[in-house]
């Protein structure tokens, strides 16, 4: 796949989920002939607006006092996200220790380049965090987002290029604790701390997927139909033209990253 030089978090959970899927966004580079999820249009601007919370979050952590984000709020979420944001002690905290918003890190994995950008990167003494904000309408249960390839590649790809983010020194997997922090449920955070026994598991199955990746032929259509309601590609396969309900598609579906970077200033593993 010549056409394929760098694949991230998104796309590994495409591959994960439907094959075909992978084929259609990152090969053929379809448009998208459905809605991924009803209603449309409330769903766009859902969409629109956890955007824009993540750019207010990045500039929080810039140094943009929060008085002059609050100005830009101008939608019911937003105000209550920065809200919700602006009360949380521990996002506060967050501040006195080593930070990095909208950090990228990319490292060799076989013929392809990993890729990620991370919402913030924090190091306290001998603990590095990894922060993610989510707008989930639902609160997904933990167990389903540990599994997640986010969690997985976030972690692994921290260990083999986040070197350089924590003064040179090697990072070891138990040092590493992910974070997803709920706009929706600023309380409720989930909290995973690696391991080495998970670091081994998640490089070895990268390496194991890019080789599948490197020589795939075929890329088969998921037998878990009824995920094909969150797919905006269904219509491609024949499998139905309703959209599932908004508060479940965002769960079940992996939004395409945009990585508008210059590979030479990204934090890499030395060659």
């Amino acid at each position: 796949m010549p056409q394929i030089k760098t694949i991230s978090q998104s796309s590994l959970q495409d591959y994960a989920d439907c094959p075909r899927r992978f084929e259609l966004r990152y090969i053929q580079r379809l448009n998208y002939p459905a809605v991924q999820a009803e209603p449309a249009l409330e769903n766009e601007k859902h969409q629109q607006e956890g955007e824009y919370f993540h750019r207010l979050a990045q500039q929080y952590f810039v140094g943009v006092p929060m008085e002059v984000l609050a100005r830009q709020a101008n939608t019911e979420n937003l105000r209550r996200w920065l809200q919700n944001f602006s009360s949380s002690t521990k996002i506060a905290a967050l501040k006195k220790q080593n930070v990095r918003a909208e950090a990228a890190l990319s490292a060799p994995l076989g013929k392809f380049r990993l890729v990620a950008k991370y919402d913030l990167l924090a190091a306290d003494k001998d603990k590095i965090f990894i922060y993610d904000w989510k707008t989930y309408r639902k609160r997904p249960a933990d167990i389903f987002m540990k599994d997640r390839w986010q969690t997985r590649v976030y972690c692994a790809l921290l260990l083999r290029a986040g070197a350089s983010f924590y003064g040179g020194q090697n990072i070891q997997p138990e040092q590493v604790e992910m974070v997803y922090w709920y706009a929706n449920f600023p309380g409720e955070a989930a909290h995973f701390v690696y391991s080495a026994a998970q670091f081994k598991r998640d490089w070895d199955n990268l390496i194991a997927l890019a080789e599948e990746l490197d020589s795939a032929t075929t890329f088969p259509m998921t037998d878990d139909i009824k995920t094909c309601g969150y797919c905006p590609y269904r219509s491609y396969c024949n499998r139905g033209v309703r959209a599932e309900s908004a508060e479940d598609a965002e769960l079940e579906t992996a939004a395409e990253e945009s990585f508008d970077l210059n590979f030479e200033e990204i934090a890499e593993i030395a060659l």
